[in-house]
């Protein structure tokens, strides 16, 4: 199948996305259709921010008209923070969409996990992953902590690298919420959070949300 992705929201997700989805298809002995639209990041968080929710839904419309005429057949946006205005673009789609916020709900309902601490943006952590968790309770940090983890986690995304003041901050977030929320684990609720954590043990379980979406976009398009 012939994958649309709208990516750039940020760059590392992009890169993690399409490094994910080339290894996978390697392994199946399965070549990979594969056509891309840039989003620019500063745009979608402004929308974010802002609820402009029919900004957004044009632009992704927009994006996902000219993947269409390049043959794609089913759709993926590599960002949770782009998800935000997803259900009402998912009714307007000219294609299929692998919706993360669903993918990532099935998965915590097949791990049964009960109570999870949530890091990512601003957005993410107030509306607890938008609501989408329907067996689990989804607990942000502090909102001193939460500020931080925000700030933190944009200048990630715009600069598509990590520094370590910043993986201090996205690690102290996780254990404040797994020494006093005593969650199962942490939600990486934002696609670029694999430059923090990929290479590094924080010291508590996580559920990476960015590597549950591209299991199943690749799993879709495999089929």
């Amino acid at each position: 199948m012939h994958l649309g992705l709208i990516v750039g929201i940020g760059p590392a997700a992009t890169d993690y996305y399409y490094r994910y989805l080339i290894s996978a298809f390697t392994r199946s002995g399965v070549d990979l259709e594969l056509t891309m639209a840039h989003a620019d990041t500063a745009t979608l968080l402004r929308h974010q921010s802002s609820g402009d929710v029919s900004a957004q839904v044009k632009i992704y419309t927009r994006l996902t008209e000219r993947l269409k005429a390049a043959g794609a057949q089913t759709l993926a946006i590599t960002s949770i923070a782009g998800h935000f205005c997803i259900k009402e673009f998912e009714a307007l789609s000219p294609l299929p969409l692998i919706n993360l916020l669903t993918e990532v709900d099935r998965e915590i309902a097949s791990r049964k996990l009960r109570r999870l601490g949530v890091i990512g943006t601003r957005v993410v952590m107030e509306s607890c992953f938008y609501g989408a968790v329907r067996e689990a309770e989804v607990i942000p940090p502090p909102d001193g902590i939460l500020s931080d983890v925000h700030d933190a986690y944009v200048a990630m995304a715009a600069s598509g690298t990590i520094t370590e003041a910043q993986r201090h901050i996205f690690f102290t977030a996780g254990k404040r919420l797994m020494d006093d929320f005593a969650v199962d684990g942490v939600m990486l609720a934002g696609t670029d959070l694999a430059l923090a954590f990929n290479d590094r043990d924080p010291g508590f379980p996580t559920i990476d949300c960015a590597e549950v979406h591209a299991a199943a976009i690749a799993r879709v398009a495999m089929r």
